[in-house]
């Protein structure tokens, strides 16, 4: 799942949260631009506000946009 999140200011540590993420899914990928997260792994929004609370990002589940999936299947087998 590929996610935005809107930040009140800027990340309070990017590394802490991509390790946090990675607890959960090794291949999920994060970055920050404009004052939000773009974020994509193998979890639902819940399941991420949580991780990102853990990671000591403050943040609610309104800030928190699901994109539409681009997954074509084809490697999938």
């Amino acid at each position: 799942m590929e996610f935005i999140v809107e930040l009140d200011g800027p990340a309070t540590d990017l590394g802490r949260i991509d390790e946090t993420l990675r607890t959960v899914d090794p291949a999920a990928l994060v970055d920050e631009d404009a004052g939000r997260l773009r974020i994509a792994g193998a979890f639902d929004a819940r399941t991420l506000v949580v991780l990102l609370l853990l990671s000591g990002q403050r943040v609610e589940p309104a800030q928190v946009r699901q994109l539409p999936s681009v997954c074509c299947g084809g490697c999938s087998g």
